[in-house]
């Protein structure tokens, strides 16, 4: 069986040759395993639910850039095999750690435990006194201060809604969140330092969600990029509900003006998902072949083939609105997510396109 020692030397060179560690969070990485943040039963995402890792398994799978999954169901028995905390994919880690741009001195709130891992890598890069992490569920939380205790870390943990972070321990320089969001709660941004920065996977309704990285300002919002595609298990208190489904009486059916194949790219991902509030897009496959559903949760829905028929329910004919923002995208030059923006103020989100006074708008019809 491979050394797991080893297997996370190699991981972290990996990391490293990827660009992705700066020569001070090297050391740290060095120094936290993966191994000592991961309960004895771990699962595998396979594409219907989670798949328990055999032993024979588990090494490879710790040393790899994939996540692993931590907990299924909230940690109920009998449940359906959803993942429900995970230690996440380490390169997206890295990635989320190098734009979140930690100083030696500064206050860190983390929004997830989950296994303590990114707690640990916090603390070893500011010391514990400077890092809180925030965990609804207090299982996960007790869980992580056990592994945190035996690598020589005491973090402050919190057992709270991390949508309203910690405001005992504000203000901070830093803030990640370590699960999706579906919007930046307000709150978090009032516990920043004008200045500080924000890192968090935004979850999107249409497809994918993608990074956020944010600076506060001094009039009380922050507002930055979109910083690259990211997949997250969403905030407990930020998980969809299933809406309405589709009214399926009144079918109707015609060829498209827009490939479902062309929907699916993480720039229109962005401007479709401020222009769309609401409306889902899910990418699957019939017959091997590409299949995207759309719903607005509001009775209305699309179904959109690859060989080029869509059929729409409901009062609203989403597919042809679709095709219409996917149009005006392209019209756009076809922008990548890293060309958007986002502001958040007490008032709530605004999407922006290259320059944060150029607004997305949600789609009138």
């Amino acid at each position: 069986m491979t050394d797991p020692r080893q297997g996370h030397a190699a991981l972290v060179q990996r990391l490293d040759e990827r660009g992705l560690l700066s020569p001070e969070w090297r050391a740290v990485w060095e120094r936290t395993p993966r191994e000592a943040y991961l309960p004895e039963q771990v699962w595998r995402q396979d594409p219907d639910r989670c798949r328990p890792v055999t032993a024979e398994e588990r090494a490879a799978l710790v040393a790899a850039d994939e996540p692993v999954v931590t907990q299924i169901d909230d940690g109920a028995e009998g449940g359906p095999g959803v993942a429900t905390s995970s230690n996440s994919m380490p390169s997206m880690v890295a990635r989320m750690l190098g734009l979140l741009d930690v100083r030696d001195g500064q206050n860190v709130l983390e929004i997830g435990t989950a296994t303590g891992q990114v707690a640990g890598l916090l603390s070893g890069r500011v010391g514990d006194q400077l890092v809180t992490s925030v965990e609804i569920d207090a299982s996960l939380s007790a869980q992580a201060e056990r592994y945190l205790s035996a690598a020589g870390h005491r973090p402050r943990l919190v057992v709270a809604d991390g949508a309203h972070g910690w405001p005992a321990g504000a203000p901070y320089d830093r803030v990640i969140a370590t699960c999706a969001l579906r919007h930046v709660p307000y709150e978090l941004v009032e516990q920043l330092r004008p200045g500080g920065l924000l890192v968090a996977p935004r979850v999107g309704d249409f497809w994918c969600g993608a990074l956020v990285r944010l600076v506060a300002d001094d009039d009380g919002r922050a507002s930055g990029p979109f910083a690259g595609t990211a997949t997250y298990m969403p905030m407990r208190s930020h998980r969809g509900g299933p809406g309405t489904t589709p009214d399926t009486t009144s079918p109707r059916s015609r060829s498209v003006v827009v490939s479902p194949q062309e929907t699916i790219t993480s720039g229109f991902a962005v401007y479709a998902g401020a222009r769309l509030p609401g409306v889902t897009l899910i990418e699957g496959r019939q017959d091997e072949a590409l299949r995207v559903w759309v719903n607005d949760g509001q009775g209305s829905g699309a179904i959109a083939d690859d060989d080029g028929t869509v059929t729409e329910f409901g009062p609203r004919n989403l597919w042809s609105e679709v095709e219409t923002v996917w149009e005006e995208w392209d019209e756009l030059q076809r922008p990548a997510e890293t060309e958007f923006g986002l502001t958040v103020m007490g008032s709530g989100e605004q999407v922006w396109l290259r320059a944060p006074s150029a607004l997305v708008l949600p789609f009138a019809g």
